[in-house]
């Protein structure tokens, strides 16, 4: 069964994470999206490596590990955007497309004649989405800037890693590149709006996602009780500013997680750990009463967790309620019975020959699940097919574009 967006065409003109993670989601749902690169360089995280995706005889491929994780679905074609017949083949792209997403600097693609302005004459009903660091207006809208710069000024590393009177306290940026996870995704629900809009209205809109509004909305629980009371939100590690216990513990072997949301769940944690004093100490019956004498309770459950393996605990909890659990490297993650149920890995034949392996897609859909149709192209692999079959050109004038420098002339080999 065809994918939910498969009625739409997308021309995708972003590069490293924020806006590939966008068109991906939009791929995997079913969109058809046509991802134009650089001549001879392709999209900067191509580089990214090492790892290195690997051919059937393990030789490297050239494309690295990072930017497999974010184009799958997508087929690639080549434009030079600084040539004239290059800018007119985006241009004509445009004119058969639904959405456009780029993630360009300010200004940049104005300059070819493919701002909005210029592609809303070309096509009504395209809805173009621009991702940006700072946003399309403002005093620092022409500056240029990676995750790790947003995490920093939007407030996240203000809040995240350990206390400043901890070992190895001070900011610490997420090792996911989380603003831009988030301004993709964010970027993907506009889209969708803007299409929605677009059955009523009939007309395409610009939509504009900065990567520093997207951090600073995902603080707004934190935010808003600077907000309330005025007072500065802190560090505070893997515990909970509002809730105790609700952090990691060191085990005889690792750490185990613990995260008690009210006070039926604490009572069923020290119902199952044997300690019906701690049920009985009235400084910890209530969620505030823990709050208030945090330290206590903590030190007491630290010393109860390093005397057994982690094991141990999770078998301990299990089906108790109390959300628990253990902190898993990414080769436990994918032993996880669950994950294992779930099938979070997806295995795809690489146009090079090999498997290459992503993440599925979380979203479940029951009428029309994602499909896993095309790995992550090489650079270039289907400008032949994508220039036939979108705008009707035959051999002679594709071979006359790769004379002209327009595409790239000699795309890397696909054996397949």
């Amino acid at each position: 069964m065809a994918g939910t967006l498969s009625h739409l065409r997308v021309l995708d003109l972003t590069r490293v994470l924020a806006g590939p993670w966008s068109t991906q989601m939009l791929a995997d749902l079913g969109a058809d999206v046509i991802k134009v690169e650089r001549p001879r360089v392709g999209d900067d995280t191509r580089h990214w490596g090492p790892p290195w995706i690997a051919d059937a005889e393990g030789a490297a491929t050239g494309d690295s590990a990072y930017f497999t994780s974010a184009n799958r679905n997508k087929r690639s074609i080549t434009i030079d955007l600084a040539n004239t017949e290059g800018q007119q083949l985006v241009r004509e792209l445009a004119r058969h497309a639904d959405i456009l997403v780029e993630n360009y600097k300010v200004g940049d693609l104005a300059r070819y004649g493919l701002a909005y302005e210029d592609l809303q004459q070309v096509n009504p009903r395209l809805v173009y989405c621009s991702v940006t660091g700072y946003g399309q207006d403002g005093p620092c809208a022409d500056q240029p800037g990676y995750d790790f710069v947003f995490q920093g000024e939007g407030g996240l590393m203000s809040i995240n890693g350990e206390a400043d009177d901890k070992p190895g306290g001070g900011p610490m940026k997420t090792a996911i590149a989380v603003t831009d996870v988030l301004s993709g995704l964010n970027a993907t629900i506009a889209i969708l709006a803007a299409i929605e809009h677009r059955h009523l209205s009939g007309r395409g809109q610009h939509i504009d996602i900065a990567l520093l509004d997207t951090i600073v909305h995902f603080g707004s629980n934190q935010v808003v009780s600077y907000f309330t009371n005025g007072e500065i939100p802190r560090r505070w590690g893997n515990a909970h500013p509002n809730l105790t216990p609700y952090q990691s513990f060191k085990t005889a072997d690792g750490h185990i997680i613990i995260a008690c949301g009210n006070d039926g769940q604490f009572r069923k944690l020290c119902t199952r750990l044997g300690r019906a004093d701690l049920l009985a100490d009235v400084r910890f019956t209530t969620v505030s009463g823990r709050n208030s004498n945090r330290a206590a309770l903590v030190d007491d459950l630290a010393i109860l967790f390093l005397r057994e393996p982690t094991a141990h605990w999770t078998r301990l909890l299990e089906n108790s309620d109390v959300p628990h659990g253990s902190i898993n490297t990414y080769d436990k993650v994918f032993q996880h019975p669950q994950v294992v149920h779930r099938e979070l890995k997806v295995d795809q034949p690489h146009a090079k020959g090999g498997t290459v392996s992503t993440v599925r897609n979380p979203i479940r859909l029951s009428e029309t699940p994602v499909e896993y149709r095309h790995a992550p192209p090489l650079r270039g692999q289907h400008t032949d097919e994508v220039l036939a079959e979108v705008l009707g050109m035959d051999a002679e004038r594709i071979a006359a574009l790769k004379a002209g420098g327009a595409i790239e002339a000699a795309p890397p080999a696909d054996p397949t």
